[in-house]
């Protein structure tokens, strides 16, 4: 399966940027995640801690920090936005950010 990620005007992968930010622990558990879309595909989000937010807007929980995402396609997962788990649920400007990424691209 193909992931991407985020990236700015400028190019700036903001998806890595946020996660190499935190600390070693958390930056194993985004490599492990990565590496077990791009080896299983779907299957994979089956086994990993994930959930709707809305639409085909998804989320993984990854210890405090959830990746938002949207699949497009037989073989293509974007990885939109990332971010601290603030409350029990995504806070809405996260949210709309997401949404506003994944739109600019066709993807919603």
């Amino acid at each position: 399966m193909n992931i991407y990620e985020w990236c700015s005007a400028g190019g700036k992968n903001l998806i890595e940027e946020y996660f190499f930010g935190l600390s070693q622990y958390e930056q194993t558990e985004y490599r492990k995640v990565r590496e077990v879309i791009d080896r299983d595909g779907y299957a994979a989000f089956e086994r990993l801690n994930t959930r709707q937010i809305r639409g085909k807007l998804w989320e993984i929980k990854i210890s405090n920090n959830r990746i938002m995402y949207v699949i497009a396609g037989s073989d293509s997962v974007y990885f939109i936005h990332a971010c601290k788990k603030q409350k029990g649920k995504a806070e809405k400007h996260e949210i709309e950010k997401a949404i506003n990424r994944a739109k600019s691209e066709g993807l919603i």
